[in-house]
């Protein structure tokens, strides 16, 4: 599949940042990684990532204060939250949300895919 999008994947529990880094890499995308809100935020002012899957509470920055300043740089990146948290408040209409235990990987890159206009 030629397609050259890079994802950036922002998880700070490492075996699941592994999972997602080896499913993502194996669909042919271009796969980035930061442990925490921080470095997430300077990896996505560097990288200029097509699509961003980030957990919402990591130490340093959490998902949403890194995505606000995201856009505050005009990074402007399509979100995906990965959350273990069901009924937090959420701000759907900018950023799309998966509640970690409910969501299949292979449903998660489909909706990568859907988002950034991939079709296999």
């Amino acid at each position: 599949m030629d397609m050259n999008k890079k994802i950036l994947i922002i998880e700070d529990e490492e075996s699941f940042l592994s999972i997602l880094k080896k499913v993502f890499g194996s669909e042919g995308f271009e796969v980035l990684t930061a442990k925490d809100g921080e470095h997430g935020l300077e990896a996505a002012e560097r990288e200029k990532p097509d699509l961003i899957i980030s957990d919402m509470l990591m130490p340093r920055m959490d998902g949403l204060s890194m995505a606000n300043k995201l856009r505050e740089l005009k990074i402007s990146a399509p979100i995906f939250f990965l959350t273990n948290v069901s009924d937090q408040e959420r701000d759907t209409k900018h950023f799309d949300y998966f509640v970690k235990s409910d969501t299949n990987i292979d449903e998660l890159v489909k909706k990568a895919k859907e988002k950034l206009g991939i079709l296999k």
